[in-house]
C-alpha cells in the first residue's frame, strides 16, 4: 500500500507500508509466545508497534520502536484468550510516522502450566561469579509469574524464600550474596492454570572477596582516593530522525572505554572499546569508563558503568492554535504532534518556554507560537490568528466596472490564517440595512435592490464566528 501526499499543488509517493505476514487479520489461537512479522520496507529510519485490547489500545505494547527489525516477540508473552488489536506504523528519515492498516487476532486459551526455565546469566555451574550479580533466566511459554528461592545448601531459602517476583526475566538480590559458596537456585513459572513440580534446581559458586573500588583515604596524606572513574553522562539521548547513523564521543577521563548495546534482559553486544561509539538505531545502550589499579601484582579493572536510551525526535507540526477569548484576555492553546518531547513559547523564539501548551490571560494583537524539541531538533513556528482590525476592511472603493476595486469586501492581512466571518451587514447613514456580504463572495458591488446607489460614505458590520464585533465605514467612489 502507497500513500500519496500533495503540498502546494505537487504530490509526491510515500514509502509503502508493511503487510503483516503473521498472524493473519482475524486468525485465532495464536500462541502467546509466537513471533509477529511483517514484510520489510526499504528506506526508512524504522517501525513503532503497538498492541492493546480496544481498538487503538497500547495497553500490551505502549508505540515500541523496534528499529529496522521486521519481527517482534513479547519478552513475557502475550495475554492468552484475548483480542488483540495490533498497529504498526514506519518511520521515514524526513518527516513523522506513517500510520498503517493494523490487524486484529486472538491469542491461545491456555489450559496448562508452563514449562520449566533455566537460568542465562549465572548459568547453571557457573564459578566466580561475583556477588552483586543479578539472576536472569529465559521465558518459559505462557508463564504469568515466577517464583524464586536462593539459599545455601540444596532446598535452601536462607537467602530468598520461595518469592513471587511477576511475569519479568530478572531479579537482583536485596544484598551482596556471601563469598566463595556455592548458590542454590529454584525458579518456578506459574499461571492461572499452576506450575510445573518438577522443575530442576539450579547452582553456581560466587567468587573470593574481590578488591573494592570504594573511595579511601591515604593514611599519609589524607587525601581521598578514587579508583573508578567519574562518570558525566545522560540517562537519555535524544537524537534527530534524520541524524542516524550517529557517533557519541566521552569527555570522561579514564583508563579504557566500552559501549555495549543491550538486548532483552542481560545479552548485551559490544559495539566499541574507544572513546565514541557509532549508533545506527535507537534503543537501549550501556556505557562502561574503567581504571586499571595494580593489586599485589595483578592489574584490577574498577568500573562505573550508565545505562542509557537512544531515542529518536523530529521536530514538531503545528496542526492547530486554539483561540478563546475570556474575561481577564485570551486562551491560547497550540496543538502539535511529533514523535518527540515539547515546549512552547509565544512571540519570541528565545522563550521563555514552557512545558504547557496553554498561555492564558493573552493581551490582544497579534502574536507568533513556537514549539521547541527538548532535544534540539528544531522549532515550529505558526501565526496565532488576531484580533479582528477595522483596517482590514478597504477604506473605499470604485465600482465602475475597470476591474480595478469594483467590489467591497474583507481583506483578510497576510500575517493572520483566515478569519471566519459569518457576515457583513452594509448601511447607509440612516441605519438602513442595504446588502449582506458572505465572507467567500466577491464582495459588495455598490447595488441595492439592482439600483446603483451614489457616491457616499457608508456603514458596516461584521461578525465573526465566535461573535466578535466590529463597525466601521468606508466611501464609494464613482
Amino acid at each position: 500500500m502507497f500513500f500519496v501526499f500533495c503540498w502546494g499543488g505537487i504530490c509526491a509517493f510515500s514509502q509503502e507500508c508493511p503487510n503483516i505476514t503473521y498472524p493473519n487479520n482475524g486468525d485465532s489461537n495464536i500462541p502467546v509466545d509466537g513471533t509477529i512479522t511483517w514484510t520489510a520496507v526499504m528506506g526508512i529510519n524504522g517501525y513503532i508497534l503497538s498492541m492493546g485490547t480496544t481498538p487503538g489500545g497500547v495497553d500490551i505494547l505502549n508505540r515500541r520502536n523496534t528499529g529496522v527489525l521486521n519481527s517482534y516477540k513479547a519478552p513475557t508473552g502475550l495475554p492468552d484468550n484475548t483480542l488483540i488489536y495490533l498497529s504498526i506504523s514506519i518511520v521515514p528519515y524526513d518527516g513523522p510516522p506513517i500510520a498503517c492498516p493494523g490487524i486484529t487476532f486472538t491469542t491461545e486459551n491456555v489450559t496448562s502450566p508452563p514449562p520449566c526455565t533455566r537460568l542465562i546469566a549465572p548459568d547453571n555451574n557457573a564459578a566466580n561469579v561475583t556477588i552483586v550479580t543479578d539472576l536472569t533466566w529465559a521465558y518459559a511459554p505462557t508463564a504469568t509469574n515466577y517464583r524464586i528461592s536462593i539459599g545455601t545448601s540444596p532446598g535452601g531459602v536462607d537467602i530468598l524464600d520461595n518469592e513471587n517476583v511477576g511475569n519479568v526475566l530478572s531479579y537482583e538480590p536485596l544484598g551482596d550474596l556471601p563469598n566463595e559458596t556455592l548458590i542454590f537456585v529454584q525458579i518456578t513459572p506459574t499461571n492461572e492454570n499452576g506450575e510445573n513440580a518438577q522443575c530442576s534446581e539450579e547452582s553456581f559458586s560466587t567468587g573470593p572477596p574481590a578488591y573494592s573500588c570504594a573511595p579511601y583515604v591515604d593514611m599519609v596524606t589524607g587525601e581521598i582516593i578514587t579508583t573508578k572513574p567519574t562518570i558525566e553522562f545522560p540517562s537519555i539521548i535524544g537524537i534527530c530522525s534524520d541524524e542516524l547513523p550517529y557517533t557519541i564521543t566521552t569527555v570522561d577521563s579514564a583508563d579504557g572505554f566500552r559501549w555495549f548495546r543491550t538486548v532483552g534482559g542481560s545479552a548485551e553486544t559490544l559495539m566499541s572499546e574507544s572513546r565514541e561509539v557509532h549508533l545506527t538505531e535507537p534503543g537501549r545502550y550501556r556505557y562502561e569508563a574503567y581504571n586499571n589499579i595494580l593489586v599485589n601484582g595483578s592489574t584490577v579493572e574498577c568500573a562505573e558503568t550508565k545505562l542509557f536510551s537512544v531515542v529518536t525526535s523530529e521536530m514538531a507540526t503545528i496542526l492547530s492554535i486554539e483561540v478563546r477569548n475570556t474575561p481577564p484576555g485570551k486562551e491560547i492553546t497550540i496543538v502539535a504532534s511529533g514523535m518527540s518531547t515539547y515546549e512552547y513559547a509565544l512571540d519570541s523564539v528565545e522563550g521563555p518556554y514552557q512545558d504547557s501548551p496553554i498561555f492564558e490571560h493573552i493581551l490582544g494583537g497579534g502574536h507568533i507560537a513556537y514549539v521547541r524539541d527538548k532535544n534540539g531538533c528544531g522549532i515550529a513556528r505558526r501565526t496565532v490568528d488576531r484580533d479582528l482590525n477595522i483596517k482590514d476592511f478597504p477604506p473605499f472603493f470604485t465600482p465602475n466596472g475597470d476591474g480595478i476595486n469594483d467590489y467591497w469586501q474583507y481583506v483578510n492581512p497576510p500575517e493572520n490564517y483566515e478569519m471566519t466571518l459569518s457576515i457583513i451587514s452594509i448601511y447607509d447613514r440612516y441605519g438602513s440595512l442595504l446588502a449582506l456580504v458572505k465572507p467567500e463572495s466577491l464582495g459588495w458591488d455598490g447595488n441595492s435592490n439592482g439600483r446603483p446607489l451614489p457616491s457616499s460614505d457608508y456603514w458596516f458590520k461584521a461578525v465573526t464566528a465566535d461573535n466578535i464585533e466590529i463597525k466601521g465605514h468606508f466611501t464609494l467612489k464613482r
